[in-house]
């Protein structure tokens, strides 16, 4: 399975931005979606999970500004980000499961001018 995410990019405070992760290969029975991020200097952390019925589990600092869905058909997931702040600037990849196994894309920028 390979993941290809985009939409990153420069963004000012405020704003708002569209992630999307593509997965393909042997991509069918994929379980959960996932996005995390990881600051410069910081640990990789959580931002939200959807799992394949829809479900969605978001960090608390996310709750309200970020939108995780996905297209089953398309194998893809999306992040949908408003209000977005400075401590936002991050690598954002995106994570699923398929089968019991991990699977990582390689990130996606956003930077956030104040």
């Amino acid at each position: 399975v390979q993941l290809q995410a985009s939409g990153g990019g420069l963004v000012q405070a405020g704003g708002s931005l569209r992630l999307s992760c593509a997965a393909s290969g042997t991509a069918f029975s994929i379980n959960v979606m996932a996005w995390c991020r990881q600051a410069p200097g910081k640990q990789r952390e959580l931002v939200a999970t959807i799992d394949r019925g829809g479900n969605t589990n978001y960090a608390d600092s996310m709750k309200g500004r970020f939108v995780i869905s996905r297209d089953n058909a398309k194998n893809t997931v999306y992040l949908q980000m408003i209000n977005i702040k400075p401590e936002d600037t991050a690598v954002y990849y995106c994570y699923l499961t398929r089968l019991g196994a991990g699977y990582w894309g390689q990130g996606t920028l956003v930077t956030v001018s104040s």
